[in-house]
């Protein structure tokens, strides 16, 4: 085994850890943190695989962007929705569904050839590709992001009109 198939061994590990992990938490900030996690082992992954350019953009934008996004969302709206009832945090269904998928991802990788050769990629072909055939759904995923930016600041406005509950115990 070499040391870059036993480095992306131990990094698929990590990967698969922090996003079961991220699926059993109980609290949605922990929840965030695993992501983050998996995120910087996805950008890990990418660099890896020599795909600089696309680990560089994993961090900035979902390791990096992303992550903070949603904690501050979850930082501003503070309410206690966000705490998950359930035990485990996850029902049985969900659970057969990964590890059904798992199984096919399997078996899927079973069938790729063993020891194909990376060699490096052109980046202005890959920023080609981004920018002008499939800009369209980069500007798609944009405003994506905008609304759950949007959404977020509503529901934040939205709390600051509810009463506050009294501190305390003292109404």
């Amino acid at each position: 085994m070499t040391p870059e198939t036993l480095l992306m061994a131990v990094l698929l590990g990590i990967a698969v850890v922090t996003a079961l992990l991220a699926l059993l938490a109980r609290e949605v900030v922990h929840t965030i943190i695993w992501i983050g996690g998996f995120f910087v082992t996805l950008s890990a992954i990418y660099f890896v695989l020599y795909a600089a350019f696309l680990g560089v953009l994993q961090l900035a934008v979902y390791a990096g962007a992303v992550t903070i996004l949603l904690l501050f969302a979850v930082m501003v709206i503070k309410k206690r929705i966000f705490v998950r009832e359930a035990g485990a945090g996850v029902g049985p269904v969900p659970i057969l569904l990964a590890l059904a998928l798992g199984a096919v991802l399997v078996a899927l990788a079973a069938g790729v050839p063993g020891g194909t050769a990376y060699s490096a990629y052109d980046v202005t072909a890959l920023s080609a590709n981004l920018f002008t055939r499939n800009g369209a759904w980069l500007l798609l995923l944009g405003l994506v992001m905008l609304s759950a930016l949007a959404g977020s600041i509503h529901l934040a406005r939205e709390m600051r009109g509810a009463p506050s509950p009294p501190r305390g115990g003292v109404p």
